[in-house]
């Protein structure tokens, strides 16, 4: 769960790097010019670093699984090897899929009008700009987009569902109660990085009815949320590092 863990905190903290400074210098210092190469930089590590984070829930909901579900052999099936095998399949699928964004719209032709409606680049926002036709784009950020949340959340929702399925073969509630404590600090991460992902996902395509600056503030938070939040989360629901915590701050009392 720690090697997991540290996989997922290196991811966030890239995340919330290629996207906090610009937006931070667009509402202080009023900063809103961007270079297209600097643009098409930002879009490929968001879109790529936000698929390694999908893949990382995915492998920690399979990390649930077997510790509940087996768990006497938990560190045989899960040992550092294979741990470190899913971490590299997890950053080669965000590496190889999201390379062709870049370099697919390094083809169209963009109007003058290159105004970008959000804090950040985004692949469809800067597709919107293009004159020229844009369907191969579209239909290859679909095609992704589906790819990759649609099977990862398949992919989660078939463990909690095997997860559930044993809980509840599981007599006494004190044992139930702690099999779904275990799993509670990942749910909270799950939602809160897939509902405004789909939500902002959705309204790009489908939501012309969906006021601008709803979309902006989701759209943002995002990218920002759920790195700040998944600290707090695992903290607060994990003993081990709760009590780390809460001993670095008695020592700082103390001194």
């Amino acid at each position: 769960m720690y090697l997991f863990l540290a996989m997922l905190a290196a991811i966030d903290l890239i995340l919330a790097s290629s996207t906090a400074p610009k937006a931070i210098a667009v509402l202080l210092v009023h900063a809103h010019e961007i270079g297209y190469t600097v643009c098409l930089i930002q879009m490929f590590f968001i879109h790529a670093f936000s698929s390694m984070e999908s893949g990382i829930l995915v492998a920690m909901a399979l990390d649930r699984y077997v510790a509940i579900c087996q768990p006497l052999h938990h560190t045989t099936i899960l040992h550092p090897g294979v741990i470190g095998r899913i971490g590299m399949v997890v950053l080669v699928r965000g590496l190889l899929l999201l390379l062709p964004f870049p370099i697919l719209l390094q083809r169209l032709i963009f109007c003058q009008a290159t105004v970008i409606g959000h804090a950040y680049c985004e692949h469809m926002a800067v597709v919107k700009l293009a004159c020229s036709e844009t369907t191969v784009n579209r239909a290859y950020g679909l095609a992704v987009a589906l790819l990759v949340v649609g099977l990862d959340v398949l992919a989660i929702g078939i463990s909690y569902a095997l997860i559930l399925q044993e809980v509840l073969k599981v007599p006494g509630g004190e044992a139930r109660r702690k099999a779904f404590s275990t799993c509670g600090s990942h749910v909270c991460v799950i939602l809160v990085f897939y509902v405004p992902g789909m939500f902002s996902f959705l309204t790009h395509r489908f939501g012309h009815h969906v006021p601008h600056h709803i979309h902006v503030l989701l759209a943002t938070l995002y990218l920002l949320v759920p790195p700040a939040l998944n600290p707090l989360v695992y903290g607060v629901k994990t003993r081990q590092i709760r009590q780390r915590v809460l001993r670095v701050f008695s020592r700082k009392g103390q001194i």
